[in-house]
């Protein structure tokens, strides 16, 4: 007997932004394709009309795209199993529907929302579990007959067998089992005629040939109705892996109130991709050694669902920070040139002013200092434009009486040299201190404040190099002009 080829899906709602969670699931479920040389469906489930979003799904999309999930069968990729929108599979549902009333495994409920809900408050009252009651499932066929024919509303609803273990086996949790009386008769079809995610969920999964259910732990408890649906119609089960949740710092579950959850948040921020997958991969998985940093492809090849864990994964921004600094330091330095010039143009600045050669230049300086392409111009803004004032910190500490007299000396000297490099800058302020009759400091620190406004940044030789003679006598001018010594 041949094992069946590996097809997993990511089947999200299109109700906004695509959640990180949702991310790692769709990259788990990749991975998981990727090593195992199956396919990776993108399915969307937008059975749930009133929560639906207007550009939810284009928006997904692009931002799976955009992280490098690239899907083997789904919207507008085409595939053997569509149509990929369940909405456009209602009647699928509807017929699968009816084989199950024929089995006398589903049944019609006509009872209305105030019914309903009168029904939970009772049971509420009475601390008991909230659970549809089974009023529907005693009428007689005389009965169903009369309320279809009046046109009564009325859902189909999953006949939970009774006193019954359910259980299955899960490739994270081992062996999990449900007692039938824990599970409510879900419904299947409600009064609009769609589906809810139960019934759409397993007929999908079942018809595109699905082999491997991987998704978060907060379906584990919807599992043993999918089970008991599997087993009303006869289908081979897939096999089932339930992720950990994402928690806050705090170890509560990840959500908006705490922090940024939308992989758009992110991306708007200036995580790089790469950054944001190896992070997302760590969230409840690990290599089974030291290793963290991880290309896409790397994964591709180390990933495996039983080194998954059951514990819930903490979403440090930290780790997340680091890994940026790590992934944005290894770029070639062409790649991180092209994300500088695009930032440049978005912030207003023209890149064609600096020229490549220069901002080459500036990339080497800051390599070691950066974690993101924004602080390019946020901790070195003195690269891209003249400071117009000056850290307040460092006049203080830095800037004496005698400052503008001995950086006037240093620009006269400066002003003598033809091209200097780093060395011949170096001398020269060497030569300018022994003949003022100061330690170097005296020069060096005023110098620093006078061409870029700071008190920190790379080598100050490496700057002067990088903005050249004329730049750099003409800011020493300004700052002397300018720049007050702090009072004592």
């Amino acid at each position: 007997m041949t094992e069946s080829p590996v097809r997993v899906r990511f089947a999200p709602s299109p109700t906004g932004y695509l959640h990180v969670g949702g991310l790692r699931t769709a990259l788990y479920n990749y991975l998981f394709a990727k090593k195992s040389s199956g396919r990776f469906v993108l399915r969307i489930e937008d059975t749930d009309r009133g929560r639906y979003v207007e550009g939810a799904v284009q928006n997904l999309i692009k931002t799976l795209k955009w992280a490098g999930l690239d899907f083997d069968e789904g919207p507008g990729a085409g595939g053997e199993s569509g149509p990929y929108i369940q909405s456009e599979r209602t009647e699928l549902y509807r017929q699968h529907a009816e084989i199950l009333l024929e089995k006398k495994a589903a049944y019609r409920c006509f009872c209305t929302p105030d019914r309903l809900e009168q029904m939970r408050r009772e049971q509420e009252k009475q601390k008991l579990t909230p659970k549809y009651d089974r009023t529907c499932l005693r009428l007689s066929e005389d009965e169903i007959r009369e309320n279809l024919n009046s046109g009564k509303p009325f859902v189909v609803r999953m006949k939970v067998p009774d006193d019954v273990n359910v259980s299955f086996n899960d490739i994270i949790r081992g062996d999990v089992e449900f007692h039938s009386r824990q599970i409510d008769d879900q419904v299947l079809i409600k009064s609009d005629g769609y589906p809810t995610y139960h019934l759409a969920n397993v007929v999908d999964d079942h018809h595109m040939r699905i082999s491997h259910v991987i998704r978060g732990e907060e379906w584990l408890s919807s599992t043993p109705k999918h089970v008991l649906l599997y087993r009303a119609f006869g289908w081979e089960m897939p096999q089932f892996a339930h992720l950990p949740l994402l928690l806050n710092p705090d170890r509560s579950k990840l959500s908006k109130r705490q922090g940024d959850v939308a992989v758009e948040d992110y991306q708007q921020k200036g995580y790089l991709k790469e950054a944001l997958i190896n992070f997302i991969a760590l969230l409840g998985w690990n290599p089974g050694d030291e290793r963290e940093i991880f290309s896409l492809a790397e994964l591709e090849k180390e990933f495996s669902l039983e080194r998954v864990n059951k514990a819930g994964a903490v979403f440090n921004v930290e780790k997340l920070n680091w890994l940026n600094f790590q992934h944005l330091r290894s770029k070639p330095d062409g790649e991180v040139l092209a994300m500088l010039k695009e930032h440049l143009a978005k912030s207003g600045m023209d890149p064609a002013k600096f020229g490549d050669d220069y901002l080459l230049r500036v990339i080497t300086a800051m390599r070691e200092r950066v974690s993101f392409i924004k602080d390019y111009t946020e901790k070195s803004p003195y690269f891209f434009r003249a400071p117009n004032e000056y850290d307040p910190a460092i006049i203080k500490k830095r800037w004496k009486p005698q400052s503008a007299e001995y950086l006037s000396k240093l620009g006269e000297q400066f002003a003598k040299l033809a091209s200097p490099q780093k060395q011949e800058y170096e001398d020269s302020l060497h030569r300018t201190a022994e003949s003022l009759k100061v330690g170097n400091g005296e020069l060096i620190h005023p110098l620093r404040l006078a061409v870029s406004g700071m008190g920190e940044g790379p080598g100050l030789f490496d700057i002067l190099v990088i903005l050249g003679k004329e730049e750099t006598i003409r800011r020493i001018g300004s700052a002397i002009d300018r720049i007050k010594p702090a009072a004592a």
